[in-house]
């Protein structure tokens, strides 16, 4: 009888374990990709394009278009989009419009700098923009440019004037 008991109280507390670890399963979330599509396009690309600038420049600039469609020659579409587990998904589009091989106008969301979206993807606030360098008033540029050339290379200043030939006849 004392047998019995026993393997029925191993038994229940055997249930409460297996039911209390998968109640703990159900809290865990799975990994989800991240998931990134399309062309990512800068705000200084761009503030790179001016009206009036052949095709192949502006595909130098933002790259091959998402859609260039047969129907719609003189529209090119951008469309970036990237899903990440614990943060909001983005969309962004841009628009390119051509009148023959020039460009018309730009049409799209707004978009963020290089360096906000770098901050975004590490999950950290944007730096602040750095300060241009300046050099003062007094000093002139031929005679820093002298000094700074022959105290950040010597060894410029002992290499030869020419060089003799790789292979000889």
């Amino acid at each position: 009888m004392r047998r019995l008991s026993l393997s029925r109280s191993l038994c229940a507390i055997s249930a409460a374990l297996c039911l209390g670890g998968m109640t703990g399963c159900s809290t865990v979330k799975p990994y989800k990709p991240e998931v990134v599509q399309g062309n990512f396009i800068s705000r200084e690309q761009v503030q790179a394009l001016r009206a009036g600038m052949p095709r192949a420049v502006v595909r130098e600039i933002l790259g091959t278009p998402l859609v260039a469609s047969v129907f719609h020659a003189d529209r090119w579409d951008y469309a970036f989009s990237i899903r990440r587990q614990g943060a909001e998904p983005q969309l962004r589009r841009l628009s390119v419009f051509f009148q023959g091989d020039r460009l018309l106008r730009i049409e799209g969301d707004e978009l963020p700098t290089e360096a906000e979206f770098a901050a975004q993807l590490e999950g950290r606030k944007a730096t602040p923009k750095v300060p241009l360098l300046k050099l003062p008033a007094d000093s002139t540029p031929a005679k820093t440019n002298a000094t700074a050339s022959a105290t950040s290379n010597p060894v410029s200043a002992s290499a030869p004037k020419a060089y003799p030939p790789l292979e000889r006849d």
